[in-house]
């Protein structure tokens, strides 16, 4: 009889409990391991990050700006923890000092080549039945930008020549010619 390997399941403790520097997100008990992210990554989630937030105290949006590390528990059980590359709150009652407990209002992943599967799928699946109102993915190797609104179940996909409205504001979009990705 072939034995049968038992899967771990990890916690939102073990997370607590990685050697200083290590990044790792949870899901289903499920742990997965980050790697660094490189320069263009992160001068996109600094651009998009500015852009929002600017919006934000310019029109005075009535939600909070976070960019990774921030955690995102995004339900109450202890076996999902994410640390969205941008996560848009509106709900300050859902902020604490660990982080956010519940679903953002709007998360923007960017894609690096490790997390291209997670962004696309376990993300994707998560955000959307946790009750985020909108989810984007910003994939600068393929110079894509896939825009979920859950709220109104409709789905986009533009470039990064194009002016991408945000969903949970009226008047608020970004312009993808802006955003550093050289």
């Amino acid at each position: 009889m072939d034995a049968v390997k038992q899967l771990e399941y990890y916690t939102i403790e073990d997370i607590y409990h990685l050697p200083d520097g290590q990044r790792a997100e949870l899901i289903d008990g499920e742990l997965f391991m980050m790697a660094s992210p490189g320069r263009i990554h992160q001068d996109i989630v600094m651009d998009l990050s500015y852009f929002i937030k600017d919006y934000i105290i310019r029109k005075d949006g009535g939600c909070k700006v976070y960019s990774a590390p921030f955690a995102v528990f995004l339900n109450a059980g202890n076996d999902i923890y994410l640390e969205p590359d941008i996560s848009v709150i509106c709900d300050k009652n859902k902020l604490t000092e660990e982080g956010c407990k519940g679903a953002p209002d709007w998360i923007i992943e960017v894609v690096s080549p490790s997390s291209r599967p997670m962004d696309y799928n376990k993300k994707l699946f998560r955000y959307r039945t946790a009750g985020v109102r909108e989810y984007w993915i910003a994939d600068p190797m393929d110079r894509r930008i896939t825009v979920y609104n859950f709220e109104q179940d409709t789905f986009g996909e533009y470039s990064f020549s194009d002016k991408v409205k945000a969903g949970i504001y009226e008047d608020f979009e970004i312009d993808f010619s802006a955003v550093s990705v050289e």
